[in-house]
């Protein structure tokens, strides 16, 4: 069973959301979504600056296995994207919650945040895949 910490939401895409609680969000893929994949090999991020809406594909995801489009659980600005991904894609299998973090968004509506899964509902979506 894959770690789904309780303090995240979840899109059922597979994207963690961390509320930083100053109207911007860390997200990131699952841990359970970098185990179906495999091993990372290359990371395409998001220009800083752009604007995104919820489901849109912003990123790309390179495994050893395959290529995943990274969609945007919310809508707003992209801030910062995790540049040292760029040398280490492989940080996204060895800490998915941590240092494997992809980008961050400055929310357009911080109610969006809410309408995603809590991690009871992330699991239980998985539990269905």
């Amino acid at each position: 069973m894959s770690n789904i910490p309780s303090e995240l939401r979840y899109a059922t895409s597979h994207e963690w959301v961390r509320n930083e609680g100053d109207g911007t969000v860390t997200i990131g893929i699952t841990e359970h979504a970098q185990e179906l994949l495999g091993d990372m090999v290359f990371v395409e991020l998001p220009e800083v600056g752009e604007n995104v809406s919820t489901g849109d594909d912003v990123a790309v995801a390179e495994s050893v296995k395959a290529a995943s489009d990274i969609y945007a659980p919310v809508s707003g600005e992209i801030i910062e994207v995790n540049e040292e991904l760029e040398d280490s894609p492989e940080l996204v299998n060895s800490d998915a919650f941590g240092d494997g973090w992809m980008f961050k968004i400055k929310l357009d509506d911080a109610g969006e945040v809410d309408a995603l899964l809590d991690a009871e509902g992330y699991a239980n979506s998985i539990d269905e895949d």
